[in-house]
């Protein structure tokens, strides 16, 4: 592989620019929807709908790279153009002013301020410097003659079912929804692509590659955050354009090193179809299949409502003036700590543990990160939560996941096995904990759910140790490059430690 390292240069280039661009906007998407006036329940709607699309998009999109193998790079820069414009298009979207009300200090005055009809139409809290305070609360507790200290107030609208006849929600649902469908279905084409650019037995390489994804990501994410947060004169209003202006620029960085890439031959399916459906129906990989799913089930409640729990707790503890900057904190400190380095080792701790061991490993992780998620005592405090948790259960549940889709996939059908591997995670996945994780949170509150989705987690550790134990662990008979027909009827077999392919060791 040492000589191959230029060659690869573009590749790690593309995770990288790629992975910075979409970190600057794709995780203040939902919050962003969130300060259009969309409700939780809404959120939770939109991203239960877009799993469907997921989950149909990957395995056919992977199909057509798998087909066309010759117009795999043209095919791959179009999808990542198109993406990085949905993205940007956000910023056109109108923003509706009668679901917000910012009112400055001048307005802070005794009963008129409880008496105003407009407020009374809104839900609204009293924004000063350390703390914040519910206005229906300091208005039932107040002396109408007692004159209130400077303050802004911030306000939404308690109805707000007119705004999903408006122009904003519809707007921001077709470019954010098209926009997350081409980045999924980008990231599951990239980790084919990189796979084919390994080329055999260069699986072990693939963290190396991927680990600068998420160098970019957390890079993305804090000067998204940081930036937005400078730029926004507001303390409640954000104004996300320095992100979006930036997500555009790496995304054009992103499509001129696409341009570098020189994409091997590799050998064609005679029938695609018949070899993926011989190869998911074994007992093994359905396991293997159905706990993929339960991945995408937690890590769908932290992608898509960690950052408005962040908002939640920051009202209540008076830090909505550097409320995007925490979140990028968040980010950063996610991709930039734990998960890096779970990306550079993930190859050294399947080899040693094996698949079976390392996704019961994964939910016992994702046990432990919520349930310390739902106990802290300040937002700043899932700084450090996030640095050490998202590395054990993002990271190193993706790489067992992909790796293992790449080594158990027949010659010539690698993007597909890759789309319907990540359909299940982040797909299937994702829609059953859409549903469920907005209801729970509109209905329980952030801390509730984060200790109801600990307790699902634990339940699957416990499952999926037993069932590994009990079925999965005898069935061991595999060397460690395989390359013949009859080797690959051993690759399906859920490896226990010793046995497990090499996927990701450096």
């Amino acid at each position: 592989m040492g000589k191959n390292k230029k060659s690869l240069l573009p590749i790690k280039a593309h995770y990288f620019f790629f992975m910075t661009g979409m970190g600057c906007i794709l995780p203040y998407a939902v919050v962003f929807g969130k300060q259009l006036g969309i409700s939780e329940v809404a959120i939770g709607c939109i991203t239960s709908i877009l799993p469907f699309i997921f989950l149909l998009f990957k395995p056919v999109f992977g199909f057509f790279i798998d087909y066309f193998q010759d117009y795999r790079k043209l095919i791959f820069i179009v999808l990542l153009f198109s993406t990085t414009c949905f993205f940007v298009l956000l910023e056109t979207v109108p923003f509706n002013n009668k679901s917000h009300l910012s009112i400055e200090s001048s307005m802070c005055f005794n009963s008129s301020l409880c008496e105003n009809q407009v407020l009374n139409d809104h839900s609204c809290i009293i924004l000063k410097t350390n703390e914040s305070i519910p206005l229906e609360e300091l208005c039932n507790n107040l002396n109408k003659t007692t004159t209130l200290s400077v303050c802004n107030i911030y306000c939404e609208l308690k109805n707000t079912d007119s705004l999903y006849y408006s122009g904003t929600f519809w707007t921001f649902t077709l470019f954010m929804s098209l926009g997350s469908i081409g980045y999924n279905v980008a990231n599951s084409v990239s980790d084919a692509i990189c796979f084919d650019m390994l080329g055999d037995g260069g699986q072990p390489y693939y963290g190396q590659q991927r680990v600068w994804g998420s160098a970019g990501f957390g890079i993305g994410a804090f000067l998204g955050g940081f930036l937005v947060d400078k730029w926004s004169s507001d303390l409640s209003i954000k104004d996300y354009t320095p992100a979006i202006i930036f997500a555009a620029v790496f995304g054009a960085v992103d499509l001129i090193c696409c341009s570098k890439l020189k994409l091997p031959k590799v050998n064609k399916s005679d029938n695609i179809l018949k070899e993926v459906l011989a190869l998911i129906i074994k007992p093994h990989i359905t396991t293997f299949l159905c706990f993929a799913v339960c991945v995408g089930f937690c890590d769908s409640f932290i992608m898509v409502y960690l950052l408005w729990y962040l908002e939640d707790l920051a009202k209540n503890y008076g830090l909505m003036g550097s409320i995007k900057t925490l979140q990028g904190l968040t980010i950063a400190a996610e991709t930039l700590g734990g998960e890096i380095i779970f990306f550079l080792f993930s190859g050294k701790i399947l080899k040693f543990l094996g698949y079976g061991h390392c996704l019961t490993l994964c939910f016992l992780a994702y046990a432990l990160r919520f349930a310390l998620l739902s106990y802290l005592p300040s937002p700043w405090w899932v700084i450090p939560v996030e640095f050490f948790m998202q590395g054990p259960t993002f990271a190193l549940a993706y790489t067992t996941i992909v790796g293992y889709a790449s080594a158990i996939s027949p010659p010539g059908t690698s993007a597909t096995m890759q789309g319907i591997v990540a359909g299940m995670d982040d797909g299937l996945g994702f829609i059953i904990g859409g549903v469920t994780g907005g209801s729970f949170y509109k209905r329980f509150g952030g801390n509730k759910s984060f200790k109801i989705y600990s307790g699902f987690a634990l339940m699957c550790c416990l499952i999926h140790c037993v069932l590994h134990q009990m079925f999965f662990k005898q069935q061991t008979s595999m060397p460690q490059v395989i390359s013949s027909k009859q080797d690959q009827e051993n690759r399906s077999i859920y490896n226990p430690p010793g046995v497990a392919v090499e996927i990701t060791s450096s």
